[in-house]
């Protein structure tokens, strides 16, 4: 019975996030007068397959997406790289002001970004970057989340393992590549799933850093959909279908990882 009742609250629990999705799919599929009408349509009469390739002629929805994934790519490709490599130093080395320092980055996870946003964009105006790659991405090389999530994880590490890695002659980068990497595995798969989804998804920044639709990216571009007195529903949720794509084969590849990186478990 226990276990019949839990399958059925997963069930329902699945139920409710997936409904929302199966209506977006529909929506894409609609025509502009059954997202208009009275009466919501679950399922459009006659499926409208063109409002994808609409997308295209309506807006440069190909730069929206090439623009999103670099600025998503190239932002959880330096994630993974100096996330792990910072939170390394905070786990296995001893240095002056060590947990102060820490907790100073620790800090920066309650300063909400709006208080951030202002100065950053004076310093990239300051620089030139606005409307750029580089002003989309530099803000965002690093994490504090990502370091603290490496440093938890890399702590458990025995500090046996690196010393017989140091008495066998490996520098620190060998020891780095070759000991602490292999068993992060779990750890980088949900650092670089939630850097590339909130990336993916991030409104506010390219909304501000940019003011030419060539360099939007799809969740900034979709708001030209937006008209003054009523929104192209049936492309928004076409927009927003092939915004939803990518995260969701990201997740299904690296499902196993994130499974076991979510639980922390350690070494085998």
């Amino acid at each position: 019975m226990r276990k019949t009742l839990l399958y059925t609250l997963l069930t329902l629990a699945s139920l409710v996030m997936v409904v929302p999705l199966l209506y977006m799919l529909s929506l894409s599929l609609q025509t502009e007068a059954e997202t208009l009408s009275a009466e919501a349509v679950l399922v459009p009469e006659t499926p409208q397959w063109g409002n994808y390739a609409e997308l295209f002629t309506r807006a440069p929805f190909g730069n929206f997406i090439v623009n999103s994934l670099v600025v998503a790519g190239f932002i959880t490709l330096a994630h993974l790289v100096f996330d792990p490599l910072v939170g390394y130093v905070f786990a296995k080395f001893r240095f002056p002001l060590r947990n102060t320092l820490f907790v100073g980055l620790l800090a920066t996870l309650m300063v909400p970004f709006f208080v951030r946003m202002i100065p950053l964009y004076v310093l990239m105006a300051n620089l030139g970057w606005l409307d750029t790659y580089q002003g989309l991405i530099t803000p965002f090389l690093m994490d504090a989340f990502g370091i603290f999530l490496m440093r938890q994880f890399i702590q458990p590490i025995p500090d046996d393992l690196i010393s017989a890695a140091r008495i066998d002659g490996a520098s620190e980068l060998r020891v780095y590549r070759s000991v602490i990497l292999p068993q992060t595995r779990p750890a980088l798969a949900v650092l670089g799933l939630f850097t590339f989804v909130f990336q993916w998804n991030e409104f506010l920044w390219p909304l501000v850093a940019t003011s030419t639709p060539e360099m939007r990216t799809i969740p900034v571009g979709l708001t030209l959909f937006n008209q003054e007195y009523f929104t192209l529903w049936h492309l928004t949720a076409a927009g927003s279908v092939i915004l939803f794509v990518p995260t969701a084969v990201l997740f299904i590849l690296t499902q196993r990882y994130f499974v076991r990186g979510i639980a922390l478990t350690g070494l085998r």
